[in-house]
């Protein structure tokens, strides 16, 4: 890595448009994004995500983690002042280093491999639930994630940090659930919803097929559109005196049992 430069000054150019990618709009408009903290960053560099800088608090130096893959990375290396890391990140403690992203463009196709397992969200806002939906859908080999209009953006900050890096393992593609899952069904894909009036429970559903695990927002659930398509309804039993598991954790509940079925049942 050659590109280095010092930046010291919170009115220049080149911080405020890192600091504005804080805002959907100008993500949106920019197609990019921002990573924060060494393990986004080396994830970002280690599967080949289209990092374009990336900004090291100048008075904590380059985190030994990640010495090795700036000295292979093509792109630019900023040095900057904490106020600087302060003003274009998103947590309360700024991280020793962040990182400026192009978006991917995700393969759809993979929504469509035989015996896929596809995890969409209908309404899911929360930006800590989102992100570990992916986790776990990146955890159990899932072979893609469906954000449907109405979900929290991919590219928030929260998401981004609560993915853990999954983002870059599996694709997570963002659509219209009025379109994707007509199409799904046409292919002979199956749609599964949780509901609290199903009687089956999710282990007594065969998960071996193509299967794509519909969820919904924290407060409602799935919309009446997406729960008009699902072919089989499903519950999670309790039989303890908790009412309800957040979407984060049953999907990860549901998500495991599929893993389970496919990879070890005997």
């Amino acid at each position: 890595m050659n590109r280095t430069t010092s930046i010291t000054s919170l009115q220049n150019e080149k911080v405020k448009a890192m600091a504005a990618l804080l805002d959907k709009k100008h993500r949106d408009r920019s197609g990019r994004f921002l990573i924060e903290g060494v393990h986004l960053v080396l994830e970002a560099l280690q599967e080949g995500a289209d990092v374009e800088t990336i900004v090291i608090d100048a008075q904590r130096g380059v985190p030994a983690e990640l010495r090795a893959p700036l000295g292979q990375a093509d792109c630019e290396l900023i040095e900057a002042t904490p106020a600087i890391m302060a003003k274009c990140t998103g947590t309360d403690s700024p991280p020793p280093v962040f990182g400026v992203v192009a978006k991917p463009r995700a393969d759809a196709s993979a929504l469509y491999r035989p015996d896929s397992l596809v995890v969409v969200l209908d309404g899911v806002r929360d930006p800590g639930n989102a992100g570990t939906i992916i986790r776990s859908a990146d955890a159990v080999g899932a072979d893609a994630v469906v954000l449907g209009r109405g979900s929290v953006d991919l590219y928030n900050p929260k998401t981004v940090r609560s993915t853990m890096g999954s983002l870059f393992h599996l694709p997570v593609v963002e659509g219209d659930l009025a379109e994707l899952l007509p199409e799904a069904k046409t292919r002979g894909i199956h749609l599964v919803g949780t509901s609290l009036q199903a009687t089956a429970t999710c282990y007594s559903y065969d998960w071996r097929g193509p299967t794509w695990l519909l969820l919904g927002s924290e407060s409602t659930g799935l919309s009446d559109e997406a729960l008009a398509m699902v072919d089989t309804r499903m519950i999670i039993p309790m039989h303890g005196r908790s009412e309800s598991l957040n979407v984060a954790m049953a999907s990860t509940v549901l998500l495991y049992e599929a893993l389970r079925q496919r990879r070890y049942a005997t």
